[in-house]
């Protein structure tokens, strides 16, 4: 061992003490009650008798308080082993996450962590553990979300424009009416809720394989559903068929939740029943129609999907009745709960005007 370091002489014995008394840190008082013994003219061999530690690890005490004071005498954090990735090889990882896999390349239709495994492997020759990849997405800010179904089909510049001008289509429908009508937003859609009917994912122990009951018989019924987020309103009717009449019934129960003096525009897609000129459309009701196959711009399809997953799944239903009235439990239950209908259906790019 080298020769004795000096300690600065900004403190002393006392003011060292008083730092000790003063601490939480038990292993923090005990360096520097050593050191105070030095100071006080006590042989490092006393210090570190006091300190419970050989010579060495004394010398370590004065080098780290000599340079960061009685902070340098706390336990610092342990760096941990090197990451396996460099920023470079994160990046590539998060590109080809967002990418999603070539089916006919990397052969699978979704990634998974294995398959990023093999992925990291053959592509910078690393080898991890799937944790350790999970670990990695979860830094980049990934997490294993549901997809919204998306048509096939889809004009994705159509539905962009649709997004871009509704502001300018609902300020031309404001300038038609009086003047300082409101205008509130509802979106429209139908469900069908029948006998056979869905199986959810449930909590189970790790090894067993759940069951529940699932009926074959045809019997349903349509749940006609609208909501206006931004209020957290909703009005519904459940109902045997699914026509122009379910619809124009459903249309004056729409028009009985909009407020007094108030303009309702009712967005909704193109289904026959929607745009066929039999409708009689109630005068503070505008009718707005989607883009072609663009379910997901549609708040009232998660609504749906609310509904299905948390009251109407699992279930048998016994007749025609049955289906009716927990369909009509449901929807009461979601209108009972306007704070749900405001976090299901508010969509920025559609409530800005």
């Amino acid at each position: 061992m080298g020769s004795a370091i000096a300690l600065r002489d900004d403190f002393d014995g006392p003011a060292l003490r008083q730092f000790a008394k003063g601490t939480k840190d038990a292993a923090q008082a005990r360096r520097l009650l050593a050191l105070a013994e030095i100071y006080d003219g006590g042989s490092r061999t006393d210090a570190a008798r006091i300190g419970g530690v050989t010579l060495q690890i004394v010398r370590d005490w004065v080098v780290r308080f000599n340079e960061h004071g009685s902070a340098g005498l706390l336990n610092g954090k342990a760096p941990g082993n090197r990451p396996k990735l460099n920023d470079d090889q994160r990046q590539a990882l998060a590109k080809i996450v967002e990418r999603g896999p070539i089916p006919a390349i990397h052969g699978v239709v979704r990634w998974r962590r294995k398959d990023l495994v093999q992925w990291i492997f053959q592509e910078f020759r690393i080898s991890m553990d799937e944790t350790t990849v999970g670990r990695e997405l979860k830094a980049l800010g990934f997490a294993k979300l549901s997809a919204r179904p998306r048509h096939y089909a889809q004009n994705e510049p159509e539905v962009d424009a649709f997004k871009s001008v509704l502001t300018v289509v609902l300020a031309a429908i404001r300038s038609s009416l009086p003047k300082n009508t409101e205008i509130e937003l509802w979106w429209a859609d139908e469900a069908r809720i029948g006998q056979k009917n869905k199986i959810t994912r449930r909590w189970a122990r790790r090894g067993t394989r759940p069951s529940a009951p699932l009926d074959q018989r045809t019997m349903w019924a349509y749940i006609f559903g609208a909501i206006c987020p931004k209020k957290g309103k909703g009005a519904g009717l459940v109902l045997p068929y699914c026509d122009t009449d379910a619809m124009n019934q459903h249309l004056l129960e729409i028009s009985q939740a909009v407020d007094d003096g108030a303009h309702a525009v009712l967005i909704l897609d193109q289904a026959g029943w929607h745009v066929t000129p039999k409708l009689s459309v109630p005068d503070n009701i505008t009718l707005l129609f989607l883009p072609p196959r663009s379910p997901e711009l549609n708040p009232v399809e998660n609504v749906w999907q609310f509904m299905r997953d948390n009251w109407l799944s699992n279930r048998i239903f016994t007749d025609y009745e049955d289906i009716v009235a927990h369909c009509c439990a449901a929807w009461n239950k979601l209108v009972a709960q306007p704070w749900k209908i405001m976090s299901i259906g508010l969509r920025e790019w559609a409530h800005r005007f």
